[in-house]
């Protein structure tokens, strides 16, 4: 066991240059012909922060304090698992002529995608940190843990990635479904909502969600300064690794079939 994972780990180190040019590309070509090209990870945020108070924030007004950062948080976070997901959900079929052509670690091509995200994520903050400083709202010594929150949701949106990519090459209505299976994980997580809004039976289900973990987690070091639990840390981190060994266990076992299919 411990010898197939050195080997995984000196595989991974000698194709990490790939992994950084499929990162690279990735974020190119998304930003390809686009006038403002990377600014518009700043403005995404932005302007749907815009709209979401507009629409929101008079409904909640009294429940939530700073509800533009109250929204940022929690959208920021669950947009990147979310984009890198999806994105991770056809990169497999998407790479099908370069995988015929020379051997690739097949698992680089979702990895790439989760990675790319991360970093649209890093300068994402940029936005947040910017409206915190417009509304006056205090940056805390909390904030220099956001790395601790965003690498459990990393683990769980590379393990969900990884699943997801393998899945599709046999049934490919899994790209449909997904889909609607975001939008409807929208809203059964509190990102524009308050959860004390919700009836106590949803609130326990709610335990389940590891996207209501992580925005949580996200909330208490940006608007409430307070370190999370060591039992909410566990939940954190058992929900990402727990889905990084699934998505792993069944990447593996079907990726010598994907030739076949793609």
């Amino acid at each position: 066991m411990l010898h197939g994972l050195k080997v995984k780990i000196d595989v991974f180190i000698k194709y990490r240059n790939l992994l950084e040019n499929l990162v690279s590309r990735d974020i190119k070509v998304r930003y390809r012909r686009s006038v403002l090209g990377m600014l518009w990870t700043v403005l995404n945020p932005l302007l749907m922060m815009v709209v979401i108070t507009i629409v929101f924030s008079t409904l909640f007004k009294q429940n939530i304090e700073h509800f533009p950062i109250y929204y940022l948080s929690g959208s920021l976070i669950f947009s990147f698992s979310s984009e890198t997901t999806s994105n991770a959900l056809y990169s497999i079929i998407g790479n099908a002529s370069l995988m015929k052509k020379v051997y690739i670690p097949k698992y680089l091509f979702p990895v790439s995608k989760v990675v790319s995200g991360l970093v649209n994520l890093g300068f994402s903050l940029i936005a947040m940190f910017v409206v915190m400083l417009a509304m006056g709202v205090e940056c805390r010594i909390t904030l220099l843990l956001l790395p601790i929150p965003i690498f459990y949701t990393f683990l769980f949106a590379t393990g969900l990635g990884l699943l997801l990519s393998a899945a599709t090459v046999f049934f490919r209505d899994i790209s449909h479904f997904y889909g609607v299976f975001v939008m409807a994980w929208t809203y059964f997580t509190p990102i524009f909502y308050p959860v004390d809004i919700l009836p106590e039976t949803a609130r326990k289900v709610m335990d389940f969600n590891p996207m209501y973990h992580y925005v949580q987690y996200m909330r208490e070091l940006i608007l409430y300064g307070n370190f999370p639990s060591m039992r909410e840390n566990l939940i954190c981190f058992l929900f990402g690794a727990g889905m990084l060994l699934i998505g792993t266990w069944v990447f593996y076992r079907k990726q010598d079939k994907f030739v076949l299919y793609v």
